[in-house]
């Protein structure tokens, strides 16, 4: 399966992780939330560009509630 993902900027804490709220949509349309505690890269690859990437998100924010129906 092959998702797009977009930051929201905004943070929820998950079984005591705090995550942060990424919307997207899977290959076939499919509109999806994803709580992401961590993101990493290859340890060959150079992180510059996703550390770049990264600071240009939205400032994280934290959310007070999320809708337990979201929540796998």
């Amino acid at each position: 399966m092959k998702i797009e993902l977009e930051s929201t900027g905004a943070l929820v804490i998950l079984d005591g992780v705090q995550c942060r709220v990424w919307e997207g949509k899977t290959g076939g349309g499919v509109p999806i939330v994803a709580f992401i505690p961590r993101l990493a890269c290859k340890r060959d690859a150079d992180n510059g560009e996703l550390e770049r990437e990264l600071a240009e998100t939205p400032t994280p924010r934290p959310t007070e509630c999320w809708p337990l129906r979201m929540v796998l």
